[in-house]
């Protein structure tokens, strides 16, 4: 009976505990979540400095630093097209003070190469931001002066048409080759790491057209280089009288919507939080006139809605990945 009623006494005591676990765990994590945030916020951004999402980010992050009432830190961690920055990220510790810009590659990743990153798992998605506007730009001295008279010469000159972008799998890469794909052109794709490296190659000769965002806004303003085409559904507020893709008689439209997320396993409380810190500061004025500057408008999604934007996307990606054959072995 001894051994009986110590045994009850054992188990009674080791439940006690663990319930008294349980309540700790429970209010230590309410209590990080009431007291979020306390200390600076990391916003990893995947590209080079100076670039149009590092522009773009550095303004969303200076716009929601009186909202959520604490510094936002921009660290550019450029690499394997984007994709480099968030699988950093995933790393991290799930407790809101690392977060990430999630470019469209992310999603492609996983069907163009080998990698450890699951993107529908690895993630706690935040919010929908906004989307780009690409085009394709040339020096203004260039024989081309429209979109059609460069594909046409393309046609007419297979292999001859070098043209760069930010990086392989990116969507100005995967456009470009859809665009040949539907013509029967052949040209060659020469990546580079930015926007900065995209120009200088361009200007110094070495490549012959780069499509990119609109980081090659203020050149084709000073007249520097030539922009023949946009790729968004309507035309540039910008630069109005340039065609879009489908004016051209290219029925496609790019602009890879894109946003935040963190780690996985994120309380929902801390991501609601961030969630409407970063709203408000993508509705300051001060934000929305860099986002005019750079031609880009609003692609706000909720956390759930960009998380159902997330898994529709890897479905997307991976039928556009076999499509154009870029899986690589």
């Amino acid at each position: 009976m001894k051994n009986i009623r110590h045994l009850r006494s054992l188990v009674s005591t080791t439940t006690m505990f663990a319930m008294g676990l349980a309540l700790l765990v429970g209010a230590t994590g309410a209590s990080r979540a009431q007291d979020f945030p306390s200390k600076p916020v990391t916003l990893i951004v995947p590209w080079p400095a100076g670039g149009t999402t590092d522009i773009g980010m550095r303004a969303l992050a200076s716009a929601t630093e009186k909202y959520l009432k604490q510094k936002i830190v921009t660290e550019n961690r450029p690499g394997a097209a984007g994709v480099l920055g968030p699988q950093q990220a995933v790393q991290a510790a799930p407790d809101g003070y690392t977060v990430v810009q999630i470019p469209i590659t992310v999603f492609r990743a996983p069907f163009m190469r080998k990698t450890n990153l699951a993107p529908e798992t690895d993630f706690t998605y935040i919010i929908g931001v906004s989307g780009y506007t690409f085009g394709v730009v040339v020096k203004s001295d260039a024989p081309w002066k429209t979109f059609q008279e460069f594909l046409e010469y393309a046609k007419a000159n297979p292999g001859k048409i070098n043209y760069g972008t930010p990086g392989a799998g990116t969507s100005l890469h995967l456009t470009m080759e859809q665009i040949a794909g539907k013509l029967g052109i052949k040209w060659t794709h020469v990546p580079f790491k930015g926007t900065a490296e995209t120009t200088s190659a361009l200007l110094g000769g070495h490549i012959d057209a780069v499509a990119d965002a609109t980081g090659w806004a203020p050149l084709v303003n000073s007249g520097q280089l030539r922009l023949l085409v946009t790729w968004n559904a309507a035309r540039s507020k910008n630069w109005p009288d340039v065609p879009t893709l489908r004016e051209t008689g290219v029925d496609l439209v790019s602009n890879s919507p894109f946003g935040i997320a963190g780690p996985k396993g994120m309380d929902p409380k801390i991501v609601q939080i961030l969630h409407d810190a970063f709203k408000k500061g993508a509705e300051d004025p001060a934000y929305i006139e860099q986002m005019a500057k750079l031609d880009q408008e609003s692609a706000y999604m909720s956390s759930d809605q960009y998380r159902k934007f997330a898994l529709e996307q890897l479905v997307e990606q991976k039928k556009l990945i076999e499509d154009l054959g870029l899986k690589q072995d």
